[in-house]
């Protein structure tokens, strides 16, 4: 979420020199988490305001102007511009040399220079409003259409941002951190909690005076699903632009302003956090009715989406039928029209989990639903029933409120807490007098009453919806507000009665470590979720997978069974910046089998094991050195993190692996993994455009580390030895393994190694055959050896591979 820091200023009066770190800071430790501090101004660096003087016409293209331009300088500029709008006087936004655009609003940045075009030198560029991120505030009806800020009486040479009131901080939130927060999820919420962090006054919003005595009526056959809903029925009004300050805060924050109705509800809702609804009144028949969907009761959508509606959600309706998903989104048919006069506002509270459940429904999740999903308290829509007739008797001096209803069916009751005392210090580790304990509860609006070693504390409404339930909300909220920094470190004392040695805990890091640090791959971390699209490509069946009954988003059902999806998404993700990377997850998998935990015999829980997973993607490298690369990854990792050995069969091909060039991995008789070569349709499936990508993972639950060291010292060798090159054909079935067993084994006490080299297919090469190279390590430990006898040693090798594997030497 977005936050303007110049509309939190209109409820709490932050000092001008505010240090802006210090503030970000301070909420993220007592508050919200901010993830990012942004001056808005930068996007607008090096644009300014020009005049044009004259437009002319290009000597060599129809459809260029050169227009001369003040920029403010005391120099005009020529600059060649291809709009369709221009005109003397104009005033309109200059990019000159150094600012960044996007041409036509799209593609990547690109940084103006003083250029020619078509023979006449250009001094900056013009600019239309989608070519410098304005294309939502100032919407083009062409696409050649120049940005026109004649509207704005400003001298030529200003500053855009200065302009047009943009230079502005934005504080981003994580969401994440304020999911049990709803009282934060608007500007006045997080003003609150920056007063209370301060000791900074707050404003308070005048109740709204409404006096009109009529026969509107509102009625809630749910109030389970709906505890609060008034509506305010108003004539009067018209759709028209909504003030440029009221766009601009809308935009800044990542809406899109429309008209002053729909725009009076957006602000609201990103002031208060309390969302809100304006109805064209006229096409609402008989009265409002907040009741159940009736079974296939259908109901067209503002966002042109026709839903055939479930008998769980909850709708607003009239005499004829639904016309809103109540909390989600409105009818296309009862909203806000053209030709609009006369509205029912709504304001409402309903209750979350209906409303979370509807909108994951119909994957339609929108910034009301996502609101209210989180528990909005009801007292709330006082506040923004009053912010809401403020604007509409601002913008609407001829409005007349014609109805009022105010359904209030289920009033909140506010949250209460006895807390002991001597508990609280205890959870705390420090003892803070009484009154230490109610000014910090008190500045949030806390009421407490303290006798003797109990606190009795009733929390604020918009604190009572479930965000405090137990006394240790309440000692959470002491000690933020006490700041956790302000906390020392104690010292405490402990015994240890025997070694503690968790051998597969210190596997786990120790390949991680090797992986990391020997091998260079980069560490990732996902989701326990994954996406469907990966799912379908890499598992290719859902059998034995945890489907989530509420999952984050609906193309996201699947906690992940294995780390492989997760990690072919993460190389989608790098393969625009990279051609070539490693990486690697070592993360929880789970599985649709019962699992009676060590804990509690009548507790069941899905079956969880522990992977390890890498991805190897390249652009360059042939698929015979990708392979290379991760089997060679795998047969030294046991050396270096001390387990028992891999060895490597085919036996049971992965469904996402070539069919060619795969692998499973085992520990004795175990298979505890899988590496292959990612499919090239299931790379296809994926997105993966053009990299070949090697995968392995392991059950490292499987792995066995060793229990004690069994290295033995030896000795350098105190004679020479002697690298010596040999090549063989070899059947194209051979494998390496098979050849250096017959070498190993020989009994040959010369033959000190065996290693890989080359293998070559080719003209040269008969069918059915290939060409191996292979580097003996031939020594003595009694003398240095002559030549004659490292050819004797090797010439027994070679005829040892030629009668066990039927091996050929092949003319050098």
């Amino acid at each position: 979420m977005k936050l303007s820091l110049s509309w939190i200023k209109d409820y709490v009066a932050l000092p001008d020199d505010t240090d802006l770190k210090k503030l970000a800071y301070d909420l993220t430790m007592d508050t919200v988490e901010v993830e990012d501090v942004e001056y808005i101004g930068k996007r607008f660096e090096n644009m300014l305001v020009g005049v044009i003087k004259e437009v002319n016409p290009h000597p060599d293209a129809d459809k260029l102007r050169v227009c001369i331009v003040d920029i403010g300088d005391g120099e005009d500029k020529t600059i060649v511009c291809g709009g369709i709008n221009l005109a003397v006087g104009m005033r309109v936004a200059v990019s000159v040399p150094g600012a960044v655009v996007r041409w036509h609003g799209e593609g990547e940045p690109v940084v103006i220079k003083k250029s020619k075009l078509r023979g006449v030198e250009s001094y900056g560029m013009i600019c239309a409003s989608s070519e410098i991120g304005l294309g939502d505030l100032f919407p083009a009806a062409e696409e050649a259409e120049i940005l026109d800020l004649s509207a704005f009486d400003v001298p030529a040479g200003t500053p855009i941002a200065e302009a047009l009131g943009l230079d502005d901080v934005l504080l981003e939130i994580d969401n994440k951190s304020m999911t049990n927060r709803p009282d934060l999820w608007g500007h006045y919420g997080i003003a609150r909690e920056i007063a209370a962090l301060y000791k900074l006054p707050l404003k308070k919003f005048e109740p709204a005076a409404i006096d009109v005595s009529s026969d509107f009526n509102v009625e809630i056959i749910d109030t389970e699903r709906c505890p609060r809903y008034i509506g305010v029925e108003m004539s009067g009004v018209e759709v028209k632009p909504s003030p440029f300050e009221m766009q601009s805060r809308i935009w800044r924050v990542g809406m899109r302003p429309i008209n002053a109705l729909v725009d009076i509800t957006n602000y609201v809702m990103l002031a208060t956090g309390n969302p809100t609804h304006a109805f064209d009144a006229d096409n609402i028949k008989d009265h409002i009715r907040v009741r159940r969907a009736e079974k296939a009761e259908k109901l067209l959508l503002l966002n042109g989406k026709e839903l055939e509606l479930s008998e769980d959600d909850l709708v607003i309706a009239d005499g004829e039928g639904a016309v809103a998903l109540a909390g989600v989104m409105g009818g296309a048919k009862d909203s806000i029209l053209p030709k609009t006069t006369r509205v029912i506002l709504e304001v409402a509270n309903f209750e979350s989990t209906g409303i979370r459940r509807t909108a994951l429904r119909y994957d339609n999740r929108t910034e009301a639903s996502s609101r209210y999903e989180k528990a909005v308290d009801p007292e709330r829509c006082d506040q923004a029933l009053a912010l809401s007739l403020q604007y509409f008797k601002e913008l609407y001096p001829e409005l007349k409120i014609t109805g009022y209803c105010d359904k209030y069916e289920k009033k909140l009751k506010r949250a209460e807490i006895d807390v002991d005392l001597k508990w609280l210090a205890k959870r705390l580790g420090k003892d803070l007098t009484d009154d230490e304990i109610r000014s910090k509860l008190e500045i949030l609006g806390f009421d407490v009453d303290i006798k003797g070693d109990n606190m009795h504390v009733i929390a604020p409404t918009w604190r009572s919806t479930g965000d405090i339930s137990i006394k240790d909300d309440v000692m959470e909220e002491v000690a933020r507000m006490y700041g956790y920094d302000n906390f020392e470190a104690t010292s405490f004392n402990t015994s240890f009665e025997g070694i503690i040695n968790q051998k597969d805990i210190a596997l786990v890091r120790n390949i991680k470590e090797y992986l990391a640090i020997r091998c260079g791959l980069q560490e990732v971390y996902t989701y326990p979720w994954m996406n469907d699209v990966f799912v379908n490509a890499v598992l290719q069946d859902t059998k034995g997978v945890l489907k989530l009954s509420t999952p984050p988003a609906p193309d996201l059902s699947f906690l992940r069974s294995s780390l492989l999806p997760n990690l072919c998404e993460a190389v989608v993700k790098n393969e625009r910046y990279f051609g070539e990377f490693s990486i690697f997850e070592e993360a929880q998998v789970f599985f649709d089998e019962d699992y009676t935990t060590p804990y509690d015999a009548t507790e069941s829980l899905p079956k969880q094991r522990r992977h390890i997973a890498a991805a190897y993607a390249s652009a360059g490298k042939s698929l015979n050195e990708l392979f290379r690369e991760v089997k060679g990854t795998l047969e030294y990792m046991p050396r270096f993190t001390h387990m028992e050995g891999f060895n490597f069969r085919k036996e049971t091909k992965p469904v996402w692996a070539d069919n060619v060039v795969w692998q499973n991995i085992y520990v004795g008789d175990v298979k505890v993994g899988d590496m292959g070569l990612l499919d090239k349709k299931v790379s296809m499936d994926c997105g993966i455009k053009n990299l070949s990508v090697m995968l392995f993972e392991i059950d490292t639950t499987l792995l066995k580390p060793l229990i004690s060291r069994t290295n033995k010292f030896t000795h350098l060798a105190e004679y020479p030895e002697t690298d010596y090159d040999i090549s063989m054909l070899f059947d194209s079935s051979a494998t390496w393994e098979e050849i250096r067993d017959v070498i190993v084994k020989k009994e040959s006490g010369l033959i000190k190694n065996a290693g890989f080299v080359d293998e070559y297919r080719g003209k040269q090469i008969p069918a059915g055959k290939k060409s191996v190279t292979i580097r003996l390590t031939i020594g003595s430990k009694e003398k240095t050896l002559t030549s004659e006898e490292i050819e004797k040693a090797a010439g027994s090798v070679m005829k040892q591979l030629e009668k066990r594997l039927g091996a050929e030497l092949r003319a050098q």
